[in-house]
């Protein structure tokens, strides 16, 4: 029984102590997208500023392909030892799970959240031809004539495809949907008069509003965004309490010491509240969040149940 007893006493004191000096060694960050994206742009961020702070190397992983999801099964099957962080993001951590049958991964299970980085609205965008200038005109205009206006889309699956899917529900309207190989590809399309509407995000978008190639009709999230205080939302203009935004935030597996994830959470939010960080999140429209772990744990709960219903409502799958 002594034996027992002191055999753990080691073990713990051991766990103990190894969080205490954590972290002793280099620090993945593993992006379970390939590089360039927004939430590799983010990582690139942190990941300097955590290795200047540690005093070891905290390098970038980028674990691409099928929208995320292969990335994220990698993270899953890691040691819970917090020398793998994960850059999770919307669209794999959340609106993945309400559109493929079957994922290496389960974001409860499989994840421990450690903070929310950022959040930032999508931008409904429009080609200048368009006879409606506002959510109000889209909605008639769409119930008029069904399906006669499309909507382009990075992809099936994809947080662009949800939330035109959400705004479709809301609104009783047949918008048609034409998915891309990518939102470069999508906003092309609807700059040229190809597709009618398009769920941007905001600096994508912007260069070509200025030149009057796009016209802006609604951003999403449920207050108006800084970068564009003139462009109503589209919970304002007549869909109540609609809201998508697209956000990143820092996941590690499932299992990892609490201590751990308290500190990482501790000298991550320390990171983004800085203000040069706080800058460059601007820029991409997005806004500053540094949540606790319990927090972003309630979160992505919502956004779980939020699009999962969605996702069932539509009927949207990808094989």
């Amino acid at each position: 029984m002594r034996s027992s007893l002191l055999m753990f006493s080691l073990l713990t004191a051991g766990f103990a102590q190894a969080a205490d000096v954590y972290p002793a060694k280099a620090v993945r960050m593993l992006v379970p997208t390939l590089p360039g994206g927004g939430g590799d742009a983010t990582a690139r961020v942190i990941a300097p500023k955590l290795a200047e702070l540690w005093g070891q190397p905290v390098f970038v992983d980028n674990r691409a392909g099928s929208g995320g999801t292969v990335g994220m099964g990698v993270a899953a099957r890691l040691p819970a030892d917090g020398y793998t962080l994960v850059m999770g993001a919307s669209s794999y951590v959340v609106v993945a799970p309400a559109v493929y049958p079957k994922l290496a991964y389960d974001t409860v299970r499989d994840f421990s959240p450690v903070t929310q980085i950022l959040y930032a609205p999508l931008l409904l965008v429009s080609h200048p031809s368009l006879p409606a200038t506002d959510v109000r005109g889209l909605i008639a205009l769409a119930r008029a004539k069904p399906d006669a206006i499309s909507y382009a889309t990075p992809g099936n699956g994809s947080v662009a495809h949800l939330a035109m899917e959400m705004f479709k529900s809301l609104s009783g309207t047949r918008i048609l949907h034409i998915p891309y190989r990518g939102a470069a590809q999508a906003l092309t399309d609807v700059i040229a008069g190809e597709v009618s509407v398009f769920m941007s995000t905001i600096p994508a978008a912007l260069p070509f509003q200025s030149t009057g190639r796009l016209k802006m009709i609604a951003t999403t999230g449920l207050t108006r965004s800084r970068i564009l205080p003139r462009v109503p939302t589209v919970s304002e203009s007549g869909l109540k309490n609609y809201e998508v935004t697209t956000w990143y935030g820092i996941l590690v597996p499932a299992g990892t010491p609490e201590t751990i994830v308290n500190k990482l959470q501790a000298d991550i939010a320390r990171i983004i509240r800085q203000l040069d960080t706080k800058e460059r999140i601007a820029n991409e429209g997005g806004d500053v969040v540094a949540s606790t772990p319990a927090q972003f744990g309630d979160f992505i709960a919502g956004e779980l149940a939020k699009w999962a219903k969605v996702g069932k409502a539509s009927g949207a799958k990808v094989d």
